[in-house]
């Protein structure tokens, strides 16, 4: 018997005769927080659309192959592969695009190559900033970001170049 199938409606159950037993309206509660739900998506939609749009057109672009080339020789002496440059671009601003990129890397070079576990490192310990920062900021509706993005793109790339190191160290 699959006992998973029945989490969910169990939660569920469980939440609402508990809410009911401390006197809460629970129908009012539940379309109250589905409300503040969509309030809170239409402050964060405008700025992730246009995110969006931004990571595509620049894939779209072709720029980033000349940006990698021009960046290889830096990224060589970091002991970070230049197969992996369009992942230190795309990631800070996009996952589903950085694991887009990532996945290109791992058929390409395959997952045990050093360019794969470079990648794959740099994947988990990295953040996607700028989608981070848009909902978060959007969702709290924060306006000035002051130092958080220059705090937080440091930090992804103290995380390239300790995944550079870190697969260098324990897998070569």
């Amino acid at each position: 018997m699959d006992y998973s199938a029945w989490l969910v409606p169990l939660l569920l159950a469980f939440t609402a005769i508990f809410g009911m037993s401390r006197g809460v309206n629970v129908y009012e509660a539940l379309t109250k927080g589905a409300e503040e739900g969509l309030t809170v998506l239409l402050r964060i939609l405008p700025p992730l659309v246009g995110l969006m749009t931004a990571v595509y057109m620049l894939r779209a672009s072709g720029i980033m192959e000349p940006v990698a080339a021009f960046l290889a020789p830096l990224l060589a002496r970091l002991g970070i592969p230049a197969e992996t440059a369009a992942l230190l671009f795309i990631r800070p601003v996009s996952g589903s695009g950085a694991l887009a990129v990532g996945s290109e890397l791992m058929a390409a070079y395959g997952p045990d190559s050093y360019v794969g576990r470079v990648a794959a490192v740099m994947l988990g310990s990295t953040e996607t900033t700028f989608y981070t920062v848009a909902v978060y900021f959007g969702a709290a509706g924060v306006h000035r970001t002051r130092y958080a993005i220059p705090a937080a793109l440091a930090a992804d790339v103290a995380g390239f170049i300790a995944a550079a190191f870190a697969v260098r160290v324990f897998f070569h």
